[in-house]
């Protein structure tokens, strides 16, 4: 019989998730909303963008070959997917907090590169524009979202609780996988307004 979460060991691994869930949020907000640029020298990020897009593609296979070797019982292979995949989405969030401190914010439609987005560039982008910000829109609220579960589903694996792991999971992979794929395609989407 599996422990309840009333455990008292359960006490600070619970604290400790509930404090990085609310962290990351907070400074990935605060990124966004104060732009930091160039707070590191001359340090060029350029490329960050599109290796972030590399690390969501890759999470993303990750993610369903974990998946598929679950379902053939193959846990092993299954605990080294889920590793990886989690080691794959804590190198996302520091290059995301390192390009984002550094670089700037790009805009969807600005075509002049100046930060600016022109009624007639917006003409320009169109309904793509909206697609756009709705995907991303998703992405970051869901990417918040998923944190404490991907948290909790590894909580629950490493102290054997494969029930609660099973019953989180049902929620925690299609949320993390929808992540990681509209992260490859809001890149795709921006990338041609990258300076």
């Amino acid at each position: 019989m599996e422990h309840a979460l009333t455990n008292k060991n359960d006490k600070l691994p619970m604290i400790v998730i509930g404090v990085v869930s609310v962290l990351i949020p907070i400074v990935v907000a605060l990124l966004l909303f104060i732009p930091q640029t160039g707070k590191l020298g001359d340090l060029d990020v350029s490329f960050l963008p599109h290796l972030n897009a590399v690390i969501n593609f890759s999470c993303a296979v990750v993610l369903l070959l974990g998946a598929y070797f679950a379902k053939q019982r193959k846990l092993e292979l299954h605990k080294l997917m889920m590793y990886i995949a989690f080691t794959l989405g804590a190198i996302f969030l520091v290059s995301y907090v390192i390009y984002h401190f550094q670089g700037g914010h790009t805009v969807f439609g600005d075509l002049n590169g100046d930060g600016i987005l022109s009624e007639a560039e917006k003409a320009e982008a169109g309904s793509l524009r909206t697609i756009y910000i709705v995907i991303l829109l998703s992405h970051i609220v869901l990417s918040a979202v998923v944190v404490p579960f991907v948290l909790l589903a590894i909580y629950f694996a490493i102290t054997k609780r494969l029930e609660s792991h099973r019953k989180i999971v049902k929620w925690t992979f299609p949320i993390w996988e929808y992540v990681a794929v509209t992260g490859v395609i809001v890149y795709l989407l921006i990338s041609p307004y990258y300076a």
